[in-house]
């Protein structure tokens, strides 16, 4: 690689990396606020809400890159023509095409990258983030019970808890128990408890009390002092047998669902819409990078009218990008939404391509200048 090409991506890979960590740090105070009141209400420690939020990001990937390698390459070649360093390598000889080269190299390099991304680690970290809240709410499940107010677990049992404290323990306890419909109610008090998971479910452990309940045939309030006694609450059905999004799976379990599992099968169509959603996000960062090498480096370049190229750059990003999201929304009722899919990522493409090519350059110039003059080279 030359000695202009090194300089160029140096700097392209300096601003996109800078511009990534930013977007990825929005994104990540964002998507980090769903997780307080499940971690900071459930007494979990602080490293499962890192956990969580860590583990949310990937998916934000193929979108932040494109629009980071956009954005990084308008933000060097706008450099490089207000310092007038574009100039003199137009003067030298170099093409559109050469300068836009590193920007090109990049792009192809992201492209890659958000394919093994989008294809397994993506997905990967997302189905870890469900079940890490999974097993937040099954070893934590004390954010189920407030304290002060009665807390209900269907229509059976009732849990009163006066306090909680910060490691997760319950004190001051008072439980209504009316899940054996054959016997009257019990009434259990105690003094402590706690919250522990179980295979069925989580089980709520108490201490130093007693069970009250009343005997019909003898018509006396029967007591049992106890030291330890274990309640079980099992999990509901869903939540435990939890159904995978499509967004959840690798690009291999999306491409042979499991014929067996009846929502699998009604879901082919979503399954298909997010394998060409993943096939056409990532060239976007080519597109992208594409655009914003032609908006700048094609036409004069002088320093005036040079603000109107950097807005048509950005403008033309987030149309296609706004585009594409709405395609991706109406692939999942109608066909014509896999056309436009495809149709904003390969015809921008061929057209920028073309543009900012020796074929596009002769053809600009032949416009300007009214005759035909070869690129150079």
């Amino acid at each position: 690689m030359k000695i202009f090409d090194r300089y160029i991506l140096k700097d392209l890979i300096i601003a996109t990396v800078l511009i990534a960590v930013t977007l990825a740090g929005v994104v990540f105070l964002t998507q980090s606020l769903k997780f307080l009141e499940l971690v900071i209400g459930s007494g979990a420690g602080a490293g499962s809400f890192w956990v969580l939020a860590f583990l949310a990001l990937p998916r934000f990937f193929e979108i932040i890159l494109p629009l980071a390698l956009m954005a990084g390459t308008v933000f060097v070649f706008h450099r490089m023509l207000m310092d007038s360093e574009l100039v003199v390598m137009r003067a030298a000889g170099f093409s559109p095409l050469k300068i836009a080269r590193p920007a090109l190299a990049l792009g192809v390099f992201i492209t890659l990258f958000l394919w093994v991304m989008t294809f397994w680690l993506a997905p990967v970290s997302l189905a870890g983030m469900q079940k890490a809240q999974e097993v937040i709410r099954a070893q934590f499940s004390s954010f189920l019970f407030r304290e002060g107010v009665f807390n209900s677990f269907g229509s059976d049992i009732t849990f009163y808890i006066r306090e909680k404290d910060q490691d997760g323990a319950l004190k001051g306890l008072l439980i209504h128990d009316n899940r054996e419909k054959a016997e009257t109610p019990s009434i259990i008090f105690a003094k402590r408890g706690e919250v522990l998971s179980s295979p069925d479910g989580f089980e709520v452990t108490v201490y130093d009390g007693a069970r009250q309940s009343y005997d019909r045939e003898k018509k006396i309030l029967q007591t049992l002092k106890f030291q330890r006694y274990n309640i079980q609450i099992p999990n509901s059905g869903p939540v435990r047998q939890r159904w995978r999004e499509p967004e959840e799976r690798t690009i291999w379990e999306l491409l042979k669902p499991d014929s067996n599992v009846e929502r699998d099968v009604e879901s082919r169509r979503d399954f298909t819409v997010e394998i060409n959603k993943r096939l056409t996000s990532p060239l976007l960062a080519i597109l992208f990078s594409l655009i914003a090498c032609c908006c700048l480096l094609m036409g004069p370049s002088g320093r005036r009218g040079q603000s109107r190229k950097v807005m048509l750059a950005i403008m033309a990003c987030v149309v296609i990008e706004g585009l594409y999201l709405a395609s991706f929304n109406i692939a999942r009722q109608h066909d014509i939404g896999f056309v436009m899919m495809y149709g904003l990522v390969v015809l921008p493409l061929l057209g920028c391509g073309l543009l900012i090519s020796g074929r596009g350059e002769a053809l600009r110039r032949k416009i300007l200048y009214g005759k035909k003059k070869g690129a150079v080279s």
